[in-house]
C-alpha cells in the first residue's frame, strides 16, 4: 500500500498548493498562457478544467492578468514571484496586532546573510 499524501488522501495536494504551482508555472514561462499550456506545466496531470477554475479563481483575485485569445484567454501574472511574497508578508504583518513585536521576531530570525542583506536594503543599496 502507498503512502497516503498530505491530508490523509492519496494524489491530492494540500490547499492552496495547486494555485502556487500555476503562478509557478507563469512566472517560469515569462509570457502569457493559456490554461493548457499552464496544465502541461504541472505535475500530477490535473484536468483541464481544473487549471481553468484555478486561473479563474486567481484572476478574480487579482492575482493574474486575462486577455482574449481566439476563444481562450491568456493569463499572465500581476507581480513576479519577489512581489507575491512581499504582499503575503504585508497581509502576514497587517493581521499580527503588534507590528514592532512580528517585525522584532522576523529580524531576530533571520540568517546572518539575510540580516546582512536587509541592513544593505535599509541604507538605501539594493546591491546584493
Amino acid at each position: 500500500m502507498e503512502p497516503a499524501a498530505e491530508g490523509g488522501r492519496q494524489g491530492r495536494r494540500a490547499p492552496g498548493k495547486l494555485e502556487g504551482e500555476v503562478l509557478a508555472a507563469l512566472w517560469a514561462a515569462g509570457e502569457p498562457l493559456g490554461a493548457g499550456a499552464v496544465r502541461d506545466q504541472l505535475a500530477g496531470d490535473p484536468a483541464y478544467t481544473t487549471v481553468l477554475t484555478i486561473l479563474t479563481r486567481l484572476h478574480d483575485k487579482g492575482l493574474v492578468t486575462r486577455q482574449r485569445s481566439g476563444r481562450a484567454h491568456l493569463y499572465a501574472p500581476v507581480r513576479d514571484a519577489a512581489g507575491y511574497a512581499a504582499a503575503g508578508m504585508h497581509d502576514l504583518l497587517a493581521q499580527g496586532g503588534d507590528r514592532a513585536a512580528v517585525l522584532a521576531r522576523f529580524v531576530s530570525e533571520l540568517s546572518e546573510e539575510d540580516e546582512r542583506v536587509l541592513e544593505r536594503l535599509l541604507r538605501g543599496s539594493a546591491a546584493d
